[in-house]
Parts: structure tokens; sequence; C-alpha cells
């Protein structure tokens, strides 16, 4: 398993071997296909963080359900900005990496 990307609090991981990815959320590791991991992108790109700065969001929280529910969050404003950086940065190595394997 190697590591594709670490942010402050999250860290994201792919397993050749496993034909998956994993997350790990500091107490928790949720393991990801690779469609549950768009779904996954999706998700926190929809995060709006300048509703927790403008009033929207009162209570500056945000619940993530992933794996079809199996998988439930509760993160804050801190973290959702933490885990908006570590999805980009994970696609981008996921970008990174197939055109480095491609060009090989």
């Amino acid at each position: 398993m190697k590591r594709l990307y670490s942010s402050q609090y999250f860290t994201s991981f792919q397993c050749d071997r496993g034909r998956c990815f994993y997350v790990d959320f500091n107490h928790k590791t949720v393991k990801f296909s690779f469609c549950q991991l768009l779904a996954f992108r999706q998700q926190v790109k929809n995060i709006n963080p300048k509703s927790h700065f403008n009033g929207e969001n009162k209570h500056g929280f945000e619940i993530l359900m992933l794996c079809n529910r199996e998988h439930i969050f509760i993160l804050d404003t801190v973290d959702i900005l933490d885990l908006q950086e570590l999805v980009i940065g994970t696609f981008g190595m996921l970008e990174l990496n197939s055109i480095l394997s491609t060009s090989v």
C-alpha cells in the first residue's frame, strides 16, 4: 500500500494488490473502491465552506455518509477544509501517476 497524499488530519493510500483506496481519518480507516472514491470526491466538492463563515451554516458542522451509509462522519469547518485539500491532492497524485505510467 502506498501513500498518495497527506493533509494535516487525513491521509489517502492506494492498494494496487487489492485494487482499492483507503482514507485514514485518524480515528478510522475507510476502504473505497474507485467508484466510491469518485462519489466521495463529489460529496466533498458539494460542501460550501463559505457557508460556515457567512452564517448560513450556524452550527459549523457537516455530516458525511460514505460507502452506502456504512460510515458516518461529523466534521467541523477545519476538518472540511482539510478534507477538501486531501481530495484535491489525492486526485492530483492519481492523475500524475497515470501520466507517468503511460509515458514510460
